[in-house]
């Protein structure tokens, strides 16, 4: 492929499909008279993102997870899915099965409804899961404002410790290696707190791709420099990392496949998100501010350190 980027990539199909200046959300939108008619779609391939003996339920769950954390950033309730599969020929009736209840255990607890999709025939499982919502407003990227407080719904690192643990065998205490695995291979939504708290968001984000890929995306598009003061991670990672010596850093900013909400909002609202937060019992986290300027930076100790946009990319080397 000429070690093409995702993004040098994604620019040919622009210019094939002869779109014009193309802005990056997390979903598409197009207007149905004053209603927004808001798609996405993720898709989930055995080779690149499933590692060996993972069950078929999680595997299934996740893929609809990823589609949902972005309606979730954007605050819009999905209402509907349509799915296809690729399933290997020597599927057995069992593992289909499981599939299905899969695929309808998730819709169920998400309250949106399957319309139906596609099956195929290949060598491996894929996935695809298209969800459309409607809403008369979604949260953009761009937004955010120069005093904004920067948030973030939960602690980051436990996904790439779930990943090295199951892959590289990584070595961690019994609690933490099943709390870290689960962060991988379940991830939980939190479509409830995006729905309830996107009136306070002046721009949002999902993190699947990594928090320093986040913050940067989310820092060239409102124009203003994110300032990081606190690194959204708990004592057992920083144990686990060092343990095993791992760049903590690169855990939480690098390692992606969280799918937690990052925004921005005005410090007004500090309180009513905290207490909705606490509410929904999801663990909000203030990692930092914005100010005037480009580009994220992490203040610590005194010292002041870029922080690049190296959370995952396909295609890259």
């Amino acid at each position: 492929m000429n070690k093409l980027s995702e993004a040098q990539i994604i620019k040919i199909f622009q210019s094939g499909l002869k779109k014009g200046k193309f802005v990056s959300e997390d979903v598409e939108v197009f207007n149905l008279g004053k209603t927004k008619c808001v798609v996405n779609i993720d898709t989930l391939v055995e080779s690149t993102d499933i590692p060996p003996r993972s069950r078929i339920s999680h595997t299934i769950r996740k893929s609809i997870i990823a589609c949902v954390s972005d309606f979730a950033a954007k605050g819009v309730k999905p209402s509907f899915g349509v799915i296809s599969v690729i399933i290997p020929r020597n599927y057995s009736k069992l593992k289909i099965k499981q599939l299905s209840k899969a695929l309808g255990t998730t819709a169920k607890k998400l309250d949106f409804k399957i319309l139906g999709g596609d099956t195929n025939e290949g060598k491996e499982l894929v996935i695809q899961v298209s969800l459309v919502g409607f809403s008369k407003k979604i949260i953009l990227r761009k937004g955010a404002k120069s005093g904004d407080v920067i948030f973030v719904t939960g602690p980051f690192g436990y996904s790439a410790a779930g990943l090295r643990i199951l892959l590289d065998k990584k070595k961690a205490k019994k609690k933490f290696a099943k709390r870290a695995k689960l962060a991988f291979s379940k991830p939980k939504s939190k479509l409830k707190f995006g729905l309830k708290a996107k009136k306070y968001f002046s721009s949002s984000m999902d993190s699947s791709d990594g928090l320093s890929t986040t913050l940067n995306e989310l820092s060239r598009q409102s124009k203003g420099r994110f300032v990081i003061t606190k690194a959204p991670s708990n004592s057992d990672i920083v144990e686990f990392a060092n343990s095993n010596k791992l760049s903590l850093y690169e855990l939480i900013f690098n390692g992606g496949e969280e799918y937690e909400i990052v925004f921005t909002s005005s410090p007004k609202n500090r309180t009513k998100l905290t207490k909705l937060a606490r509410k929904l019992k999801v663990p909000l986290i203030e990692i930092g501010h914005v100010t005037k300027g480009k580009g994220v930076v992490f203040l610590h100790n005194g010292k002041t350190t870029r922080i690049k946009d190296s959370g995952w990319q396909h295609f890259r080397s």
